[in-house]
């Protein structure tokens, strides 16, 4: 048969399969004319900006220094890997929504102007001086972020102390990791994971609690797989059947709220069945005898009942893990969000203990980090008891190494602060007056919303620094434009306690600084400068160094060239020739001074908000995989919000509700109307809101600001709720926008509010196609 010759550039119809042509023809010109074009883009190597697991990225730069794309690094933590919001991560740098002036008003009644820097700083500092002239220094306070570099965490700490002079000091990740960093110094003295990501694929059993790792943490999830790879089991604790729970061999869904009680009954069969470690335990532990006698008491009976499981499932769980010969357990915020949050990490690391789980590959404990520098925003001085290097600010020889460093009179350190709920209740009894918030979103964020709203707008004075107006600058008095991390270069470190460097990939956008240089300006005008004198970040880091040298939490081998050489350092890193410390307790030593673990004895309470007859059930909270945190960043990016455009209420089909129905979740804080998404996957006494949204669908509104007695971390996985049929769904407003100076139109990208009835077509859990 004769066949026409193709015409140039086009396929032959006869030899082509049916439909390639359409799909080759689409997209013309023709695929001759592609190019790559490398020689005119810059691949900058750096980290992603989310959560604790630091995936490495590239950030792809064009000819004319502007961040344009993202492409995965083949760095060891994440092998190429990239969740949807590290793809989506670059398209904030050069968002139409950022700041790039300061914004001031005088009142709250005033809308926000324009104005430049040097107003918006003179401003503040005024303000500041006249808070504390009036009322006294401790007028003013000031809350840092746990997403922001190490170096910026460690000013935040060192300005309030030395140019604001205040105790009043703290950070959002007082609502992450404070729990599980306070059991790690009680048993162990030292605050971090004992094992890196990479033990997890040497484990024959992997025991993750309160952890949805498929969503929070997605790549960390090939670890799960690689250890499932290899034969391991895996046993999930959690009140929702997530993606990874699915494909556990034991998920053990119990009731919010009843942590304690379930690993104390674990333990109870390790002991009743001889299943524990005695020469690990003899040689290497205090207190082992005070917690065996404690949990003979916790019977399966008895914590089944309490936790809604088959007191079977209790004996499974000790057999698996117990009997397993390298076990590992890790957890996140599902046991710490609680008001025994240190309690419930305590009875995991008695657990791991009593079976000689720790310091061995494959063989060990770790928390995994939520915010991108959660471990790292800890360590170095902005939380409120705490001094650069983890040193205690109560401590007189710890308060004295640091005055020295500071070049401060050891007399004008303060004392130790308060947590950031406790402030919010100190604002609105007028004791905080003023506060300058950095990299934070309290309005979303918080607890018991209706409480945090009366708090800031009690305040004399409020500014904040971000590169979005959040919901919380948009009632400040003044916004300060800062950098992404993009536009700057500093380190964090991962859940791992891994040290890695972030790099400066462009210029920040004309009349944008970044938060190193506000505070430092600041300093400078509260007569406080030559302490601050700053060029940027390596100098803040080499100071940094300096003071923890010595301490357990030691940085002082770590720089920015074996940064970028080895692609992370754990520490502690006491030296320059040490090669760092991923994994702890190798030599059967804690940090405490006897090198013992101080096991814990562990009780269990009811949650807070008591269950009654009008509000039965349970309401928990999270994330998901297209948002982080407050949303401040993720809810602007477009195919983040298309993907999960609104919250939405879990609920089990017992309740019988269709998905999209319109739900009233109300608890004793407040009430918000969701569209339900029905799920077998949730306990039919439970419903699940996550919480990235604002009033008036934020699942912070109903939320209950009880704090642990020792963490001071609020109670946000369990509270008393009930649901109701509703008219219609409430709208989850957009997010807020930078006003627009007088000439200049409206702003390129702006969004209206979505009012979309029907919840994500996402498969959340079983149950969930159906939309009708």
């Amino acid at each position: 048969m004769n066949r026409p010759p193709a015409e140039a550039g086009r396929l032959d119809p006869v030899l082509a399969p049916p439909g390639t042509r359409l799909f080759h023809d689409a997209g013309s010109p023709s695929t001759a004319g592609w190019r790559a074009g490398l020689a005119e883009q810059t691949l900058v190597p750096t980290h992603c900006c989310f959560c604790g697991v630091q995936c490495g990225m590239y950030l792809r730069v064009d000819a004319g220094g502007k961040v344009f794309g993202v492409e995965p690094r083949n760095h060891d933590i994440n092998r190429m890997r990239l969740c949807p919001k590290g793809i989506n991560a670059y398209q904030q740098v050069n968002h139409p929504d950022r700041l790039t002036a300061p914004l001031l008003r005088r009142t709250r009644d005033e809308p926000f102007r324009e104005v430049g820097w040097e107003e918006a700083l003179d401003h503040t500092a005024d303000r500041i001086r006249q808070i504390q002239t009036e009322y006294g220094r401790d007028a003013f306070g000031m809350l840092g972020g746990a997403s922001l570099f190490t170096e910026k965490t460690y000013l935040v700490g060192k300005f309030a102390r030395v140019a604001l002079r205040t105790r009043h000091v703290d950070y959002n990740g007082r609502l992450c990791m404070v729990s599980a960093a306070g059991a790690n110094k009680l048993a162990f003295g030292i605050d971090r994971a004992a094992n890196p990501f990479a033990d997890i694929l040497q484990t024959d059993c992997l025991l993750i609690a309160g952890a949805n790792v498929g969503e929070c943490f997605p790549v960390m999830t090939q670890y799960v797989w690689g250890a499932r790879d290899r034969g391991a089991v895996l046993i999930v604790v959690d009140p929702r059947e997530t993606a990874v729970a699915r494909t556990a061999d034991v998920h053990v869904a119990l009731r919010s709220g009843t942590d304690a009680a379930f690993f104390n009954a674990v333990l109870n069969v390790v002991v009743q069945e001889g299943l524990t470690d005695e020469p690990f335990l003899a040689a290497h532990t205090t207190g082992w005898e005070e917690v065996r006698t404690a949990v003979a008491a916790w019977t399966p009976g008895r914590a089944a009942e309490i936790c809604g499981i088959p007191a079977e499932q209790v004996v499974r769980v000790a057999r698996l893990f117990a009997g397993a010969s390298r076990a590992m357990a890790w957890h996140a915020r599902g046991i710490e969000h609680h008001t025994q949050g240190v309690e419930n990490c305590l009875s995991v690391i008695n657990l791991c203990t009593a079976t000689g789980n720790l310091g061995r590959p494959g063989r060990g404990y770790g928390t995994i980090t939520g915010q991108g520098n959660g471990q790292g925003g800890r360590e170095h001085g902005q939380k409120a008891d705490l001094l650069p290097g983890g040193r205690s600010i109560l401590d007189p020889d710890h308060r004295r190494r640091i005055s020295e460093i500071w070049g401060i009179d050891e007399a004008e350190l303060p004392t130790a602060g308060t947590s950031m709920m406790e402030m919010v209740h100190q604002m609105s009894g007028r004791e905080i007056r003023g506060l300058l918030g950095v990299c934070n979103n309290p309005f979303v964020s918080l607890p018991n919303y209706a409480v945090v709203k009366e708090g800031y707008d009690t305040l004399d004075f409020h500014a904040q620094c971000d590169f979005f107006l959040s919901e919380t600058a948009a009632n400040a008095h003044v916004v300060f434009p800062v950098t992404t991390w993009a536009e700057d270069e500093g380190v964090m470190a991962n859940a791992e306690a891994r040290v890695v460097k972030h790099n400066k990939a462009q210029e920040p956008p004309p009349g944008v600084r970044t938060d190193t240089w506000v505070l430092c300006e600041l300093a400078r005008r509260l007569g406080a400068g030559d302490k601050f004198d700053f060029a940027g970040s390596r100098e803040v880091f080499d100071e940094l160094r300096r003071a923890s040298a010595g301490t357990v939490i030691d940085y002082a081998g770590i720089t920015y060239e074996r940064l970028e050489e080895t692609g992370g350092i754990a520490w502690p890193c006491p030296t320059t020739e040490h090669p760092g410390t991923p994994r702890l307790f190798e030599d059967g030593r804690t940090y405490h001074p006897d090198g013992k673990v101080h096991l814990q004895v562990v009780g269990w309470h009811p949650p807070a908000d008591p269950f009654d007859d009008d509000y039965p059930m349970r309401l928990t909270t999270g994330r998901t995989v297209a948002h982080f945190l407050s949303g401040n960043q993720t809810r602007r990016l477009d195919g983040l919000v298309e993907q999960t455009p609104r919250p939405w209420v879990e609920v089990h089909p017992s309740h019988g509700f269709r998905n999209g129905d319109p739900v009233r979740v109300v608890t004793r804080r407040g009430s918000t109307v969701l569209p339900a998404l029905v799920t077998e996957a949730i306990r039919a006494d439970h419903v699940f809101v996550p919480y990235h949204w604002p009033f008036p669908v934020a699942a912070n509104q109903l939320t209950i600001d009880a704090l642990d007695p020792r963490s001071k971390i609020p109670e946000y996985k369990v509270c008393a709720v009930r649901i109701e049929r509703a008219d219609a769904p409430d709208g989850a407003p957009a997010p807020p926008e930078p006003p627009v100076p007088p000439g200049h139109g409206t702003r390129p990208g702006a969004r209206t509010p979505s009012t979309d009835p029907l919840p994500p077509t996402a498969p959340q859990g079983r149950g969930t196609a159906e939309r009708g």
